[in-house]
């Protein structure tokens, strides 16, 4: 059984989007029949991905933005309505290990942690609150959805802070719901398992490996 989803006519922005699962949010969106605003810090990485959903028939175009500054978020997102006629479906899949992999909690300085929780919750949100601006000003509704992860609902020995960096943003999608429904704006969050893309390969030491085999 297949269920077709047809996102003719609508305009879509991807954060993160220059590999691993947001580089394929992006494709499938496209594949749907959205325009897709390709986001990410690596401007190689998200023009290659622009380039591959045009040789598949899709529109795209690539913006390069550093969401750890409060003006280059905004800029992404208004550049990203403006491109295609507005804004409809905005995916946050901003997500990182702070750049130093996993370890055993005692390992976890206040740098790790203010940094991972930054860069997973903080920009998330931060992301959330300028697209949710635009659905507003637009007053067509929209759609957010927030990428999470599988490791904010179960025990993650040697990714504490990844988990309860990923359960807040839970929190986050739940707590924006209520407030952006009534203005027909839908938040839902997705949770992926484990998935192995070039970070996460990069990132895996021989403890998380053991605690997943076991």
């Amino acid at each position: 059984m297949s269920i077709t989803i047809d996102l003719s006519g609508t305009s879509a922005l991807v954060t993160g989007a220059g590999a691993g699962i947001g580089s394929e949010i992006a494709r499938w969106l496209a594949r749907a029949g959205s325009s897709v605003s390709v986001a990410d810090v690596r401007a190689e990485q998200a023009q290659r991905v622009v380039e591959a959903i045009v040789e598949e028939g899709g529109r795209a175009q690539s913006i390069v933005a550093d969401c750890r500054r409060d003006e280059e978020v905004d800029r992404m997102v208004h550049e990203a309505a403006a491109a295609f006629g507005g804004l409809d479906i905005a995916v946050n899949n901003i997500g990182m290990m702070a750049g130093r992999g996993t370890g055993p909690s005692t390992t976890l300085d206040g740098e790790y942690w203010r940094d991972i929780l930054d860069q997973n919750l903080v920009l998330t949100a931060l992301c959330a609150r300028a697209e949710a601006q635009v659905f507003l000003d637009q007053g067509r509704g929209g759609v957010m959805i927030n990428v999470s992860s599988g490791e904010s609902t179960r025990p993650s020995p040697f990714m504490t802070a990844y988990a309860a960096s990923k359960a807040a943003i839970n929190h986050l999608t739940q707590s924006l719901a209520v407030e952006l429904g009534p203005s027909g704006i839908r938040v839902v969050a997705v949770a992926p398992g484990t998935t192995l893309t070039e970070t996460v390969r990069e990132g895996l030491t021989d403890e998380l490996i053991a605690a997943t085999v076991a």
